[in-house]
């Protein structure tokens, strides 16, 4: 059973950042300092997610908008939860959102080993690669349609 729900109380604020520490952080070296910002508030100007398998938190993203545009950030999954499917609800779900405030286009900085996991799911690259954090990035871009 996989499942999302929109991020509305602190309690849930704190699951998300847990597994965004446990992936980015501890898993992947991500400095703590790099991994948080002024987004993470449930005021912020984004809306975070979180994807449940069999009603256990087990991954999380979040959307704000730039210009107009819906950017995809902060996506992943413990990992014993990969390959389970949950990466396509995660940004089904962030796709919905952006929908709903009526952005046509999203973008994200991908992992360069999840490029064709994106492609998949219609994102195009947009960029060469590119150093963030220490891991190599690629910008990609998808036009949504409307509701």
């Amino acid at each position: 059973m996989k499942t999302s729900k929109r991020v509305t109380r602190d309690a849930e604020l704190k699951i998300a950042f847990s597994i965004r520490e446990e992936v980015f952080v501890k898993e992947q070296g991500v400095p703590l300092a790099d991994e948080f910002d002024e987004f993470d508030s449930l005021d912020a100007q984004c809306e975070h997610v979180l994807v449940y398998y069999h009603e256990k938190p087990v991954g999380t993203g979040r959307i704000r908008m730039v210009d107009g545009v819906g950017k995809l950030e902060r996506i992943c999954i413990l990992e014993p939860y990969r390959k389970f499917g949950l990466g396509k609800v995660i940004i089904y779900a962030l796709e919905e959102i952006a929908v709903e405030q009526e952005v046509t286009k999203v973008k994200l900085h991908g992992q360069t080993q999840a490029e064709g996991f994106y492609q998949k799911l219609g994102y195009q690259a947009s960029s060469s690669e590119f150093m963030e954090d220490g891991i190599p990035h690629i910008l990609m871009t998808k036009t949504l349609k409307s509701l």
